[in-house]
């Protein structure tokens, strides 16, 4: 685990002075429950720290950056950034899942690249960077993984609803529709990938660990092109 957490550290270009917290970050109830003789510390009173550090380090993001924008869009949009699919996405970034410790069972289903777990395990992250470095450091984490590429993240933490919104703006009557088209993998760890169709038209094609989130992958990637064709790209 000690080449592990070194690794981590240079990916988030973070070096904490004492990689216990760190360590604590990435252990999953899981693993504590099957080490109790050990008395493994596990993450979720530094998820508990590091969500309210995130709240309000991206609340104070958002302010600075968006001058203009009204209360009720900035706790929308603050919801789109913090909410669970989009913090695993961001995750995914430095593949925050290869560094966790999970107990056998949460590893056999798993647990690695389920998006509740690394959601949280990044949210401890970030309590850990807080307890190590101060406010500041763990401002400049939350600013670097999670405030990043904001428009882009808004439309992927709830593409299936802009993808329809979009479509109905230009025409009531065109129908959108989502299709499983192939399942790989034991029934633990499966992979599914989706397609969306317009009109009986594939319109994106997207995969993930269970059938919501890769119709959302699929409706994404629908936005994607969308957008480069509206642009002429």
């Amino acid at each position: 685990m000690g080449t592990l957490i070194i690794e981590l550290q240079k990916k988030i270009n973070y070096y904490f002075n004492n990689d216990r917290l760190l360590r604590t970050a990435l252990t999953h109830s899981s693993y504590a429950n099957e080490h109790k003789k050990d008395n493994v510390e596990y993450n979720e009173r530094m998820e508990f720290l590091g969500d309210a550090v995130l709240e309000m380090v991206s609340s104070d993001i958002l302010f600075n950056r968006f001058p203009d924008m009204p209360e009720g869009e900035m706790t929308k949009l603050r919801a789109s950034l913090v909410c669970e699919v989009t913090l695993a996405y961001d995750a995914r970034q430095f593949d925050l899942g290869k560094y966790l410790l999970l107990g056998k069972g949460e590893e056999i289903t798993g647990g690695r690249s389920r998006d509740s777990v690394t959601s949280d395990a990044l949210e401890a992250v970030i309590g850990a960077i807080y307890l190590d470095g101060g406010l500041e450091e763990a401002y400049k984490f939350i600013e670097c993984y999670v405030m990043n590429d904001i428009e882009n993240k808004k439309m992927f933490s709830d593409s299936k609803t802009h993808l329809q919104e979009l479509v109905s703006s230009v025409a009531n009557d065109d129908k959108l529709s989502y299709e499983i088209v192939n399942e790989e993998g034991p029934d633990h760890d499966k992979t599914y990938e989706a397609v969306v169709k317009l009109n009986e038209k594939i319109i994106g094609r997207g995969t993930g660990k269970n059938k919501k989130s890769a119709e959302q992958q699929a409706a994404y990637q629908a936005l994607s092109s969308l957008d480069k064709n509206s642009k002429g790209v």
